[in-house]
């Protein structure tokens, strides 16, 4: 697939640059997409949530009235579940929520979601892209000039680039992140997918391996 190659100032520069097939133009696996964003998203829990059984709350262990002839039921404890304030029955615990997949399915599933990106026309290419310094109104100005100011955009670079980076942060519709560090939840998450022509070499070898 050939798409046209933009400049920072949102102009066509003459330059097309090929988006490889094996990448760009696969037949796209929503279940590996499925398993993909689960684990990332799992990866993203803390674990961390929990409540006291009744031996964790306290109180009195005394028997609150005799076994029989209340006319109502045993009572051991207040803090047994059934009163106000006592422990609760099976909540929930501190746990780890990551699970494994295999490198091959996470491939697939990131080729997945780019060839669904290539498909619907939302790649944009660039040329090289650098700021002079850190300043929001660089990276406004460049996501007006592309016409997709209104929309989420996921820049993808070849490197680091810190002033890049750094402009982008403080807005809400902009994410920036290098190639290495792709991953399908943020390319679907995304509306318009933006590449410099050095990320798209990046990524083509990084999954040709």
């Amino acid at each position: 697939m050939e798409v046209n190659v933009f400049n920072l100032s949102g102009k066509e520069t003459g330059a097309k640059v090929q988006l490889p097939e094996s990448v760009f133009g696969i037949e796209p696996n929503d279940h590996a997409i499925y398993l993909d964003v689960k684990q990332y998203l799992a990866n993203q829990r803390q674990g961390t949530h929990k409540s006291k059984q009744r031996n964790e709350i306290a109180g009195s262990t005394r028997k609150l009235h005799k076994q029989k002839g209340t006319g109502g039921a045993r009572a051991g404890s207040i803090k047994s579940p059934l009163f106000n304030g006592g422990g609760r029955v099976f909540g929930p615990q501190p746990r780890d929520y990551s699970f494994k997949l295999n490198k091959k399915l996470k491939q697939l599933a990131r080729k997945s979601a780019l060839s669904y990106k290539a498909k619907e026309n939302n790649v944009v290419v660039l040329d090289e892209l650098n700021f002079d310094g850190i300043k929001t109104k660089n990276y406004i100005s460049l996501v007006k000039a592309l016409n997709v100011a209104d929309e989420k955009t996921l820049l993808v670079l070849p490197a680091y680039n810190n002033n890049v980076y750094l402009s982008s942060r403080n807005l809400k519709k902009a994410k920036v992140i290098v190639a290495s560090e792709l991953n399908t939840y943020d390319v679907l998450n995304a509306t318009k997918l933006l590449l410099t022509t050095d990320a798209v070499k990046t990524l083509e070898e990084a999954f040709a391996k």
